[in-house]
């Protein structure tokens, strides 16, 4: 507000360079706080590419490919080994192993079978499997991570609460010493450059991009800040405690150390690969890998 008006002190005084100069700054501010923001909106874009777009709706022993936003609760789908499903289901009909790594952080799958309960944005590793639709849009797992991400963003820490609850009080404060100091000197350079000095855009532009930061930068990581608060009171933080395997290791398997009852150590990876090759499974994709590595 003090800015805008300063801008139109300038404008009043013909003074054109003056109220140019402001107005490109606070642009420049703008665009930076733009920039800075947009981790919370990569990291949405990412989570919407674990969704498929289509979905195989089962009208009788037909399929029908229907877009996923046409998809109703009670609806039937298949889903295909190394397809992901789209929305939140359970299994009617089939078994399979799913990923759910991208949901709660676990490295290896989970076996799935009738009765089973599936997420949108998890993979279907072995099996064909038939489910019912629970849940669609927004209300699936992964619709409420992206809606937590959003609140995240736009939460208002305590720093920045108190900056709006004087904020009322600080500008007609201000507007008076502009006034004064207009009745003083008569120089309306000097009420621009009071407006100018008075108004805190360090701190109310830098707390909530550092808070947009922080929380884009964490979703980029796989660590969902929940709000703004919570990322303000963690320099406190003196105990991690933590839950499951996946979430400060890299969620994928791999093979450490070979053993062979008998016979060479390269010989039985070989034989392994061979056979895991074909395989989705993240204990196979680890077998393999390691092969690789050893160019057997």
């Amino acid at each position: 507000e003090l800015v805008a008006l300063a801008i139109l002190a300038a404008l009043a005084s013909a003074d054109f360079q003056t109220a140019g100069i402001i107005a490109f700054f606070l642009l420049l501010t703008i665009i930076i706080e733009t920039r800075t923001a947009s981790g919370a909106q990569r990291s949405i874009e990412e989570l919407i590419k674990l969704t498929p777009n289509t979905a195989r709706r089962l009208d009788g022993d037909q399929e029908i490919e229907v877009q996923v936003t046409d998809l109703a609760i009670g609806d039937r789908i298949r889903v295909r080994p190394g397809e992901n499903f789209p929305v939140d289901a359970r299994i009617v009909a089939g078994e399979s192993t799913v990923n759910q790594a991208s949901i709660t952080g676990e490295s290896l799958p989970v076996d799935k079978g009738v009765g089973s309960d599936v997420f949108a944005g998890t993979q279907n590793l072995t099996g064909l499997v038939d489910l019912e639709v629970t849940k669609v849009g927004e209300d699936t797992t992964l619709g409420k991570v992206k809606d937590m991400i959003l609140q995240a963003e736009a939460s208002r820490t305590p720093v920045v609460r108190i900056i709006d609850r004087y904020a009322g009080y600080y500008t007609p404060v201000v507007l008076m010493l502009a006034c004064v100091t207009w009745g003083v000197t008569g120089d309306i350079s000097r009420v621009i450059t009071l407006m100018v000095i008075a108004c805190p855009c360090a701190l109310g532009l830098a707390t909530p991009t550092a808070i947009m930061v922080g929380t884009g930068l964490g979703a980029k990581h796989g660590i969902l800040i929940r709000s703004g608060e919570i990322l303000e009171v963690t320099h406190s933080v003196d105990t991690v405690v933590l839950d499951k395997t996946g979430t400060v290791t890299k969620g994928e398997p791999a093979v450490t150390e070979v053993c062979p009852a008998g016979g060479t150590a390269e010989g039985l990876l070989t034989i392994a690969a061979a056979v895991e090759s074909v395989s989705q499974h993240p204990l196979a994709a680890a077998i393999v890998q390691a092969a690789q590595e050893k160019n057997l």
